[in-house]
């Protein structure tokens, strides 16, 4: 059978006896999960696909319970989701919604399903029969939690997991009790901000199964997306009919911008802005890309829109000697940036960005930046997003448009490359904590992720300095590196106090492998 990462079964594929496999495969990983101390098989990697694997560890990790004793949980009642529904932005498409998945899911007898960005369903539609048997089998009905967190791997909650359309066929399902089911989703975001405001699912019996559902879910997400965001022309259409004017008043020092942050109206070109701009919550002063200070004025009910102007006689402040800052990416602990006795924990989207920007001196495009966080998903106006929260953060000291770090700055992964393009074998290990933002699965981060390991770990097994080989079995990365201990083994003396704990651990580890 061959399928992508996202794709369930294939056009040949015969739906019980992928069936078969999926749920053989489920139940060794869970013996493994919940049996340890018992040798187990595990999932075969030939039948369960990375992305689902990878959702059932999720899974796992977050409680839910594989034997299906504990369903969805309800977060609202019928008239609370009600309101909910009719406030989203996703309501506004409903009857797009509808016209576009009616007749495959009549045909197949799915149910059309919306949630919101929780994964909590704000609308069902389909075969009462269907919705009743979903509801009293699996707990799916308006209200409910289908995360992962909240209801294991299904199409929904996995698509919100990793923001990209997806497929879930009956065994891939972590709870067993939704086993019986098939489903396949496609996130939508918001045009203004590119954040991930929900999901268009289509789910039925499993033995319904077939590759044109995800094809048509996403086709509709894109298309709701496309009409989200003519809504957003229309509305910037309206904004500045309504405020242009106070713009053209000093069209040198003025724009007109969205609470987003997004330009409505072309900036002054002194600005050096791009796409947007990092607006204060109501309001108040900022900084300006160039430097320069301004201010935004709240326009309109709720700050529909925001004036900004540049405070006068400010001058842009890109000629001053930016502040260097240092970046820990390193190991277990929290990525941080460190500026002078300014200490910042970085949230895990931003510190991803400075890992690859630190990673592309030369720096990256939009596109380029969105692949290598995303891969062949993922929205470049997010990225955009997030590289205004981060110059927001740091000043105007990343070049907007081809996104580049301007000013000087250090990182503890930049420092171990340095060492070990300098030959410094023992400093590089010693200055070694572990992998760079071991939790991040961008494709940009474990590519670079690999290849500093690989160097490091390359280096030290073909080198003859037992210190180094001592720092890198005390890392996190190195410490079940079997044949690191046996070569640091042979590297100490027999009167060395660590010779004991590398034999005793040389052991230990061929017992596990075994």
């Amino acid at each position: 059978m061959t399928v992508g990462s996202w794709l369930a079964v294939g056009v040949e594929t015969a739906p019980m006896v992928r069936a078969h496999e999926l749920r053989h495969a489920w139940e060794a990983f869970v013996d493994e999960l919940t049996h340890p101390e018992v040798e187990a098989e595990g999932a075969d990697p030939a039948v369960v696909r990375d992305t689902i694997a990878d959702s059932w560890r999720r899974s796992y990790a977050a409680g839910v319970d594989p034997e299906g004793h504990r369903l969805a949980p309800v977060l609202a009642d019928e008239h609370e989701v009600g309101e909910a529904w009719r406030d989203h932005p996703i309501a506004r498409a409903a009857a797009q919604i509808h016209a576009c998945l009616a007749p495959i899911a009549e045909q197949a007898g799915y149910l059309i399903v919306v949630s919101d960005a929780d994964g909590m369903l704000l609308m069902i539609e389909g075969d009462a029969r269907v919705r009743m048997r979903a509801a009293e089998s699996m707990n799916f009905s308006e209200g409910t939690l289908w995360s992962e967190p909240g209801a294991g791997t299904n199409a929904i909650g996995t698509a919100l997991a990793v923001d990209h359309a997806v497929q879930v066929f009956g065994p891939e399902h972590f709870n067993e009790d939704v086993q019986r089911w098939t489903c396949a989703a496609a996130p939508i975001h918001d045009p203004e901000t590119g954040e991930l405001i929900g999901v268009i699912d289509l789910t039925g019996d499993f033995s319904t199964v077939h590759p044109h559902s995800l094809a048509v879910a996403a086709a509709t997400a894109q298309a709701v997306e496309i009409s989200l965001r003519l809504a957003v022309t229309d509305r910037d259409v309206q904004l500045r009919e309504r405020y242009g004017d106070k713009v053209a008043a000093e069209p040198a020092r003025r724009a007109l911008v969205a609470p987003s942050g997004r330009l409505i109206t072309p900036p002054p070109a002194w600005w050096h802005a791009a796409d947007r701009l990092a607006i204060p919550d109501g309001g108040g002063q900022l900084y300006l890309p160039s430097g320069a200070r301004g201010v935004a004025e709240p326009l309109g009910q709720a700050g529909e829109a925001y004036l900004v102007r540049s405070i006068e006689g400010s001058r842009p402040r890109a000629t001053a000697e930016p502040r260097p800052f240092h970046l820990v990416l390193l190991g277990a602990a929290t990525p941080s940036l460190q500026a002078g006795e300014r200490h910042i924990e970085l949230r895990p989207r931003l510190a991803e960005i400075l890992a690859l920007l630190a990673a592309h001196p030369a720096g990256l495009d939009a596109d380029a930046l969105c692949a290598e966080l995303h891969g062949d998903g993922g929205s470049v106006s997010s990225v955009r997003v997030e590289v205004s929260r981060l110059r927001a953060l740091i000043g105007p000291w990343v070049e907007t448009g081809h996104y580049r770090i301007t000013c000087p700055f250090t990182s503890d992964a930049g420092r171990v490359t340095g060492l070990l393009a300098d030959g410094a074998l023992r400093e590089a290990a010693e200055a070694y904590p572990g992998p760079l933002l071991p939790w991040s699965e961008a494709p940009g981060v474990e590519r670079e992720r690999q290849r500093i390991e690989g160097w490091l770990r390359q280096a030290v097994l073909t080198g003859d300095d037992p210190e180094a080989l001592w720092a890198w079995v005390r890392s996190d990365s190195g410490a079940d590196d079997l044949l690191a201990w046996k070569r640091l083994l042979t590297h100490v003396g027999f009167d060395d106090p660590r010779r004991p704990l590398a034999a005793a651990r040389v052991g230990q580890l061929r017992r596990e492998l075994a």
